[in-house]
């Protein structure tokens, strides 16, 4: 829940890290701190423990990726200092505004659900980690592990109090299915991956009525498939669901997406084109956990409403070293001191995860 709550992202990519920066406060969050040495000793024992960095890049693979040797740059210390501030935001929000003071029953339920977490993340995108995700919470420094349990609680209790949340518990996550059931069927699919300069072509002939099998076989160049496209059904405990469920959003059965994503295939630009060819309802047994993992997202964009309102009203002071702080395209947060500004951007790609999942 922290990491839905606080828009968990971690970049710990390559190269090296930052001198020691001595005693000076690395974060400064109104009137509390983290102090440089602090800091860094989260950064070492993220770059130090693979047990600890598996569960991290569980949470989040796009933005994750292990570098040369046990090293962090400066666009994992940006990230890592973005999350500890936002941490500390809620923390210092729930305690003083709404005078809530976790006891020691209370952290041990956040312990467990911030260990619970990390092993979902991971075993829904498939990753094996060399050790539990209680081991990989126990590397952390001491320090470390008290606030991101402190933070945990806090999230948990922001969550519960923010306005149009729904109780992750299975009478409530049995309800918002049967009210969203069609989010939840199994579905089959079937590809096209055509070259970028028949495109146009393709979608002449599927205007003309031509079935999804021949324009597969007709078009498609992605030979790890029947000529009909065919690739198999996802259920909603696949840890491709969502990815597929979003990619044929809207889309008729038998009919490829009109709208389709550009990716890399065998060294060249291609246009994956995808269809839906059967639809089954799924038991709610076998979709429940798909059904809170939509759940603890609609919370989490509600109470990030309130987040970012939090983070736009604090007093934030961050080293230089770490980044700077500075309101984005999503909110008040830390910036990379090494982004380019907006206007230097010439272009950018649609490229989406359709790519790892059909590919």
């Amino acid at each position: 829940m922290r990491r839905l709550v606080a828009l968990f992202v971690l970049a710990l990519i390559g190269a090296t890290l930052y001198g020691v920066l001595g005693g000076s406060s690395g974060l400064i969050v109104n009137n509390e701190s983290v102090s440089s040495h602090d800091f860094l000793s989260e950064l070492n024992a993220i770059s130090h423990n693979d047990t600890l960095q598996c569960y991290l890049y569980a949470l989040d693979p796009t933005s994750y990726g292990k570098g040369a040797g046990a090293s962090i740059k400066a666009a994992g210390a940006t990230t890592w200092a973005n999350l500890r501030v936002e941490g500390l935001v809620i923390d210092q929000y729930v305690t003083h505004d709404l005078k809530y003071h976790p006891d020691a029953a209370e952290l041990a339920s956040a312990k467990a659900s911030f260990v619970s977490e990390l092993t979902e993340e991971a075993k829904e995108r498939s990753i094996t980690c060399p050790g539990t995700s209680s081991a990989a919470l126990a590397a952390m420094p001491a320090e470390m592990r008290s606030s991101e349990i402190e933070a945990q609680a806090a999230s948990l209790y922001l969550v519960s109090r923010v306005k149009d949340t729904i109780p992750l518990t299975t009478a409530s996550a049995e309800a918002y299915y049967r009210e969203n059931i069609k989010n939840y069927e199994t579905l089959c699919v079937a590809v096209a991956v055509v070259p970028l300069a028949n495109v146009s072509a393709f979608e002449q002939s599927a205007s003309a009525g031509m079935s999804v099998a021949d324009l597969a076989a007709k078009y498609s160049e992605d030979t790890s498939t029947p000529k009909d496209g065919a690739y198999g059904c996802y259920a909603p405990s696949s840890s491709y669901y969502v990815s597929v469920r979003a990619d044929t959003e809207g889309v008729q059965l038998n009919t490829f997406s009109t709208k389709p994503s550009e990716i890399d295939f065998e060294g060249s630009e291609a246009a994956l084109f995808v269809a839906v060819t059967k639809r089954t309802i799924t038991p709610f047994s076998q979709a429940e956990s798909a059904v809170l993992s939509d759940l603890r997202t609609l919370n989490a964009s509600s109470a990030s409403t309130v987040k970012n309102d939090l983070l736009a009203r604090a007093a934030v002071h961050v080293d230089p070293a770490f980044g700077q702080w500075g309101v984005s395209s999503s909110g008040p947060g830390v910036l990379d001191s090494g982004t380019p500004a907006k206007g230097t951007v010439k272009s950018t790609k649609r490229l989406t995860s359709a790519s790892t999942t059909y590919k």
